[in-house]
């Protein structure tokens, strides 16, 4: 729960954005009906300026006014803090989720909201607390019951969750991957490879400047993982054996069989510090929007609109780790600390209980050191390389041919 202007909403915490926003009562379209508005007529604290604002999702957009107003998030309160007013939102399924608004937990240089406009709310959190704990946590939990008795997600800010851990040496912590030198966008990490039951699937180079590998952004408004099609169409072919796996044309998903277990991990970190998180099953085989076939959507799909990273690793990612996401400091850049929360041999023996037994044959790698690209550029080579030996064979057929029959001529002429 958010309080602004003494007014409170369910709202996302979103660590792929920087800005706070709350639906105003001018908005009537469809997306944000049925929702709890926020009304200014209501507020004796809100400033509004005439300024717009625009901010477009990877799905979905909104489009309203800049104000001030007071905020409260727990015991803190942030007094003129510079937020959005909501007038127009599409394609973010505010109805569905009953959420009001969003808060952005990411870094300045991405707010849509200029900065000589005020200061994001994180900086402003920050400005609360020493350097030991300038930091917020966040545990993503499997129950999204409202009821906060109910729920097992978990954030907190300048403190650990203690029913999680008060031990901050438990984390393994990476330098926030930065854009430029010292300028930071969003919760940024290499990730060095997958692994399906234990074998390594390669991913492609990053497309990210200066990245020696793949980097990865750890975004709680996202739901699925998100990575390049050729990776992710591996992955999908690889645990695909005895027809586990398709893929949807008409959703342009890839789905799989609710009951297919495998032990799927992604390690991430700088080379010499990296370690892998197991998935629970569950978050590969994604029950949510089960078909009565058995058909369930699968946790990692493509998508190739993704430009703050290579990867996104959205909630089905962070259900399975507790996250410390460590601010700038006069001494460290920002960092984020990783601890693992998924015991795998647990989690496959829950889910084989609940989904049943899984009877498709083990995954099936590429060749090994091959990468979901290399293996699609060598399927192509060897297509291009069949078509011209069968067009070299052709016109060496028809010169033949002609050269058979001028000879004929000749002695006939004779």
């Amino acid at each position: 729960m958010c309080s602004v202007g003494g007014q409170e909403f369910w709202i996302t915490f979103d660590t792929g954005s920087s800005d706070l926003w709350v639906v105003s009562s001018d908005c009537n379209n469809p997306d944000c009906q049925g929702i709890t508005k926020y009304s200014p007529s209501s507020s004796t604290t809100l400033t509004l300026s005439d300024q717009p604002f625009k901010l477009t999702y990877l799905k979905g957009s909104v489009l309203g006014t800049v104000g001030t107003e007071t905020v409260t998030l727990g015991p803190y309160e942030i007094s003129s803090q510079t937020f959005a007013l909501a007038n127009q939102t599409s394609g973010l399924g505010l109805s569905n989720t009953g959420n009001s608004g969003i808060l952005g937990l990411s870094f300045p240089p991405t707010a849509s909201i200029p900065l000589t406009s005020g200061t994001p709310i994180l900086d402003n959190l920050f400005a609360h607390f020493d350097d030991q704990h300038r930091f917020f946590a966040f545990k993503l939990g499997r129950n999204e019951s409202r009821d906060i008795s109910y729920s097992d997600s978990s954030l907190t800010i300048g403190d650990l969750d203690s029913t999680l851990t008060n031990d901050t040496s438990q984390f393994v912590f990476t330098p926030v991957f930065a854009s430029t030198p010292d300028e930071y966008d969003f919760w940024k990490l290499p990730i060095q490879h997958i692994t399906i039951n234990g074998e390594v699937l390669p991913l492609s180079r990053s497309l990210v400047r200066g990245a020696p590998s793949p980097i990865a952004v750890l975004d709680t408004g996202t739901t699925l993982i998100l990575g390049p099609t050729g990776d992710v169409d591996a992955f999908w072919y690889a645990i695909g054996t005895g027809g586990s796996t398709k893929y949807d044309q008409q959703t342009q998903t890839w789905q799989v069989r609710c009951e297919r277990a495998v032990d799927v991990r992604i390690k991430l970190g700088n080379s010499d510090t990296a370690k892998e998180y197991p998935l629970h099953p569950e978050d590969i085989s994604w029950a949510e929007g089960e078909t009565q076939d058995g058909w369930c959507t699968g946790g990692i799909q493509a998508n190739n609109g993704v430009d703050s990273g290579d990867w996104l690793l959205g909630a089905v990612f962070l259900r399975n780790v507790y996250v410390i996401h460590q601010g700038t400091t006069p001494s460290n850049p920002p960092m984020i600390g990783l601890l693992n929360t998924t015991d795998p041999s647990t989690a496959l023996a829950d889910f084989t209980s609940s989904r049943g037994q899984d009877p498709a044959p083990p995954p099936s790698l590429l060749r090994p050191g091959s990468s979901a690209t290399e293996a699609r550029d060598t399927i192509a080579t060897c297509v291009v390389c069949g078509v011209c030996g069968f067009l070299i064979g052709a016109i060496g057929i028809v010169i033949y041919r002609l050269r058979q029959r001028r000879r004929s001529q000749r002695q006939v002429h004779i």
